[in-house]
């Protein structure tokens, strides 16, 4: 058991993207005046484009067909699409119950936020495959999750947040908002895949890296405008401790809740394995743009983030360990 597990810790260490994190926030936090909102890089202008260019990317590479080969398995969906704006948004409620003493408003925002992000879509399909799952519905949920998301997230933030003290959005602009720099992208690299494709897959090896750079630019950026509002000088080392034990803990109960409830429901193998990758994913790669459009203005950005990115790692290194288990089982009778 520690030799698979020391493999997955030495795959981990080795990841050029947890590492890129890693120092985005060093920078940040040696350097806020240079990625801050009207700092001298003028970040904010790149990440736009930025962003638009991944999700132009992501719609090069969704494939109709797949799509629509998923299209069928419908209770596959509904758990899948329940699980992810209904029960996780749910399970922030004892969360904040059984910790909201001990972690700061600003920081259990970015948990209320956490719990009602969309899946994501790149590792929920990888994942899935590696497992031998159902891939055609992971990559129907995967998509449907995102499309879901640009409406739902901000109306469950909105919703939610009260409590929290964040006041409330401007919920249509902030909607119009995430569509214009999530959607309009995604649509027109749909409509050109049939001639952009082959193009795209020639260069896969840099476009693959293209939406983690962008994503790097956005941490970068959220903690400049977070440290120079005094993160720091205002929290200490037990905030990041308390931010991946929080992770870890919804990670944990929605794993076993998704488990129990395909199980429940009598799902083939398959279909558990896409419900419970597909259902405990959060999107790092839509979830910190948005961010940035639903708390731009909010002084502790980079705070509200910071559940995000730890769950984005914790998951994928979960996930990659529970990926082989269900690989290694048997194949089912024909």
């Amino acid at each position: 058991m520690s030799f698979p597990l020391s493999k997955h810790l030495r795959r981990l260490s080795r990841d050029w993207f947890l590492i890129g994190m890693l120092l985005a926030v060093v920078l940040a936090t040696f350097f806020p005046d240079a990625g801050r909102a009207g700092g001298w890089l003028h970040m904010e202008k790149a990440v736009n484009v930025g962003v638009a260019i991944v999700f132009f990317l992501h719609g090069l590479t969704i494939s109709f067909e797949s799509l629509k080969a998923g299209l069928l398995r419908w209770p596959v969906h509904i758990v899948v699409q329940a699980l992810t704006f209904l029960l996780f948004p749910v399970l922030f409620y004892p969360f904040r119950a059984l910790f909201g003493e001990f972690i700061p408003p600003a920081l259990m925002l970015g948990f209320l936020y956490l719990c009602v992000l969309p899946s994501t879509i790149t590792s929920s399909v990888a994942m899935t495959g590696m497992a031998r799952g159902n891939v055609p519905a992971a990559i129907f949920n995967a998509t449907l999750s995102s499309l879901i998301g640009i409406v739902m997230t901000p109306l469950l933030v909105s919703l939610m947040a009260g409590a929290q003290g964040s006041g409330g959005l401007a919920l249509l602009d902030t909607v119009l908002g995430i569509a214009r720099m999530l959607l309009l992208p995604l649509i027109a690299g749909q409509l050109l895949r049939p001639l952009l494709f082959r193009w795209f897959n020639r260069y896969k090896a840099i476009t693959g890296k293209l939406d983690k750079l962008v994503i790097l630019m956005l941490v970068f950026a959220a903690f400049c405008d977070s440290v120079a509002a005094g993160l720091w000088r205002d929290h200490g080392a037990g905030l990041i401790a308390a931010t991946l034990a929080g992770a870890a803990v919804l990670l944990a109960v929605v794993l076993a809740l998704s488990t129990a409830l395909a199980r429940r429901l009598g799902f083939n193998k398959e279909d558990e394995i896409t419900i419970v990758f597909c259902g405990s994913k959060k999107t790092l790669a839509s979830g910190v743009p948005m961010a940035a459009l639903l708390f731009g203005a909010h002084p502790s950005l980079g705070l509200i983030v910071l559940p995000i990115m730890f769950y984005h790692q914790l998951q994928l290194f979960v996930c990659s360990i529970l990926a082989e288990r269900y690989a290694r089982r048997l194949p089912a009778a024909a």
